[in-house]
């Protein structure tokens, strides 16, 4: 059940008809075939894989449109900040910024993380194999398949946002960093269940993949002391409060 299946380009079938699209995978001499009917299907079908996540899934290859090069000005250049609270905060150094939320992700996990809690306690009162607890083991991986695709949805359309901002202001340089250490200094339970959870390996992944298609220079590093670091002459001074002015330079 878990084994990955795997069809080439050649050997699917692919119906049209009355609005419905049938696919046709053949499981080999002598055993009949897989029929799925599905309402959309891409236009150009190659490769076919079921593999299971919570679920079965149907992953599809697909041909999709090149993107040209960007023509925007070689000096445009932006950073991204990745956070819990805010999915990421873009800046150019002409001055335009803009700020995509997160929030809506965080629901969804502290939904799915209450629900989790619930079924943990129903299944304790149960004995483990029988046809309750499976009825709640169930239960919870249809939950968890189910705020998984909307948290991959909402971050998807998150990551997108931020690059169709970098594409309209003709952005040639995108720097994402990386906040890997911030979980090395527990703050507590709840605070430490935030931050275990933020996936913020996905954000620089689909940040990546989505500015390779747009024709942007895409790249990542360490954000270690760059907010006590001046931009104009280098002086380092850790901030107080939310206003930060350097002692050299007079930049604030």
């Amino acid at each position: 059940r878990l084994y990955p299946l795997m069809w080439p380009s050649q050997n699917i079938c692919v119906e049209r008809g009355d609005g419905r699209v049938r696919l046709v995978l053949p499981m080999g001499r002598g055993r009949p075939s897989v029929v799925l009917r599905r309402h959309e299907f891409p236009e150009h079908v190659g490769a076919v894989r079921l593999v299971w996540d919570n679920g079965l899934e149907l992953h599809v290859q697909t041909e999709i449109e090149g993107v040209s090069a960007s023509t925007g000005r070689e000096g445009v250049r932006a950073c991204v900040d990745l956070g819990e609270i805010h999915l990421a905060a873009v800046v150019t150094n002409e001055g335009d910024a803009l700020v995509v939320s997160g929030r809506g992700i965080r629901s969804v996990k502290r939904l799915n993380n209450m629900a989790n809690a619930e079924i943990s306690r129903l299944q304790s009162r149960c004995r483990k194999g029988s046809r309750r607890w499976k009825k709640l083991n169930s239960a919870r991986r249809k939950l968890n398949g189910r705020a998984k695709r909307r948290t991959r949805d909402a971050r998807h359309k998150a990551t997108r946002a931020v690059i169709d901002f970098c594409v309209d202001k003709g952005v040639k340089t995108l720097f994402v960093g990386n906040p890997d250490g911030v979980r090395k200094n527990p703050k507590g339970k709840k605070f430490n269940q935030k931050i275990a959870q933020w996936e913020y390996g996905k954000d620089k992944q689909y940040l990546q993949e989505k500015a390779m298609r747009a024709a942007i220079e895409c790249f990542t590093g360490n954000e270690r002391f760059t907010s006590s670091t001046c931009p104009v002459c280098g002086c380092r001074r850790r901030p107080k409060g939310r206003r930060w002015t350097c002692p050299e330079c007079g930049f604030a």
